[in-house]
């Protein structure tokens, strides 16, 4: 009884010290206070700032626009390399996976710089074509769609693909018709996990973005150095909207992958 006590507060503690913060500021953004402290009078002064200012609505446009670009690359470049290995020699196979953990443990402030430095001071690429901050977030996220997509090869049948070709398929077509579908939860995964990745990157962008555009991530960090007041508090709702639409995202995968499993366990 007692242990079962002990790790239900254990429990409620991980979660408040999680969400509490989250909550806290959700809560600030439904009223009309410049700082967090007494609690105002409700109001959705924040959320008119946010979706009304030109520059706020700007920003998050280019930021989403971004996250989604980079994650389709990341997820195409991602799920033909785990492919790739996983149908490769071992040994072959082994020396891709062990290249892919190198940009997942290492520094996201090293990797912006690394491609800063390689594309504008080597190759001399203008940061002002998008194109350092598009390689940097690829870069960025392909390892993690790798990481998705390779559990999921694991676990299909290899013998469906190789039945394919005994009847006559090309590779292609076996690869689109048969491994793609067995692979499609995992693509899912991987790109959503990119997106996310995109979205929340700082250091990056910081390195390689044109000095005319700013990410969600960059645009908090300076605001919060100088910008007006309507502006930081503004940002509390979009803190909320963003989390709410992560809550509502994982939600509905959840419920999702729970009906597969029961139509599939023929429940």
């Amino acid at each position: 009884m007692i242990k079962k006590v002990w790790k239900s507060l254990l429990v409620i503690f991980v979660l408040l010290f999680l969400y509490l913060p989250i909550l806290v500021l959700m809560v600030y953004s439904f009223t009309d206070a410049a700082n967090i402290g007494a609690i105002r009078g409700f109001s959705l002064h924040n959320y008119v700032t946010l979706f009304t200012t030109p520059e706020l609505v700007q920003m998050i446009l280019g930021t989403v626009i971004l996250a989604l670009a980079s994650a389709l690359l990341a997820t195409i470049l991602g799920t033909l390399g785990a492919i790739g290995a996983f149908y490769s020699k071992k040994t072959i196979a082994s020396a891709v996976t062990t290249m892919n953990q190198v940009p997942v443990v290492n520094a996201d402030v090293v990797t912006g710089f690394s491609i800063c430095i390689l594309l504008v001071v080597v190759f001399g690429v203008s940061k002002d074509t998008f194109i350092p901050l598009v390689i940097g977030h690829v870069t960025l996220c392909a390892p993690f769609v790798f990481l998705s997509v390779i559990p999921k090869l694991k676990q299909m049948d290899s013998s469906i693909y190789e039945a394919a070709l005994d009847l006559g398929a090309t590779p292609f077509t076996a690869l689109i018709r048969i491994v793609i579908p067995q692979i499609f939860p995992g693509i899912v995964s991987g790109f959503a996990l990119a997106v996310t990745l995109s979205l929340d990157d700082y250091f990056v962008a910081t390195y390689t973005k044109p000095a005319t555009f700013d990410t969600i991530s960059t645009y908090v960090v300076n605001a919060t150095k100088g910008a007006q007041t309507t502006i930081k508090t503004a940002l509390w709702a979009l803190s909320t909207v963003i989390f709410l639409l992560v809550v509502l995202f994982t939600v509905v995968m959840n419920l999702r992958a729970e009906r597969d499993n029961q139509e599939r366990s023929g429940v």
